[in-house]
């Protein structure tokens, strides 16, 4: 039987056999407003662990380190332990969701250029938006390090990026974590779902995410699928292109 290190409600991640390993199995359940929403999707674990293991494979062929190893079963994706850093960075293409109302601005505005959110991840104080001399100042990073993080970020958002909109999916933001390996090296250390990013159908503008769940609009599963197919679809294709 597993032993359950953290228990994350929409994901969980469980020791694996090899003590400098874990595994992270996605669940059906979802969340929303800090989780005072809840409910269970159908089929949502797999349809994430399968986007999460492209999205890394990805990103790995284009030489971002992270902490993915290969898909474990289902619903599940086998990771390297990391040292945890308690910071999330959220990269934004276009402004959403609740930072588009506290800004007063339009959903979707798209601005010239990309911002950069670091949030201090501390869930008894409510994910608080911080600075980078906040988070030095907290010791949980140094200039240094940040240095190394947004450069991760940027890089991650052009690759990923690009292939989604060959999906015909945009991009509009997404969440990164990172963790120090065994050597003490930053790697990315998250994955990238429906459930941490937004999507948009970029003919329809339909949502394709976690924001059909957050704001009662249906057709939650098929959503998360599209993502998926599409996925499949255009990875596919960039393969066929590389082997001619």
């Amino acid at each position: 039987m597993e032993n359950l290190l953290y228990d994350g409600g929409s994901f969980m991640v469980f020791q694996a056999g090899d003590p400098e390993n874990v595994t992270i199995r996605f669940t059906d359940a979802i969340t929303a407003f800090s989780g005072i929403k809840k409910a269970v999707i159908k089929g949502k674990g797999k349809l994430n662990a399968a986007i999460a293991s492209m999205v890394a494979g990805y990103l790995e062929d284009k030489g971002i380190y992270s902490h993915f190893i290969e898909r474990s079963g289902e619903d599940g994706i086998l990771c390297r332990k990391v040292e945890m850093i308690p910071l999330e960075v959220i990269v934004r293409n276009a402004i959403a969701g609740t930072m588009a109302r506290k800004l007063g601005v339009q959903e979707g505005f798209r601005p010239e250029n990309t911002i950069f959110d670091l949030c201090y991840k501390n869930e008894d104080l409510g994910t608080p938006l911080i600075n980078d001399h906040y988070a030095v100042a907290l010791g949980l990073v140094s200039y240094d390090e940040l240095k190394v993080m947004y450069d991760y970020a940027g890089r991650t958002n052009d690759f990923l990026t690009s292939l989604m909109k060959g999906a015909g999916i945009e991009l509009v933001d997404f969440k990164l974590e990172f963790g120090r390996d065994g050597e003490g090296r930053i790697i990315l250390a998250d994955e990238l779902t429906p459930d941490n990013a937004r999507f948009r159908d970029m003919a329809s503008r339909e949502r394709l995410d976690r924001d059909r769940f957050r704001y009662d609009m249906g057709r939650v599963g098929e959503a998360y699928k599209i993502i998926y197919e599409r996925l499949c679809t255009v990875l596919e294709r960039n393969d066929a292109d590389e082997q001619r």
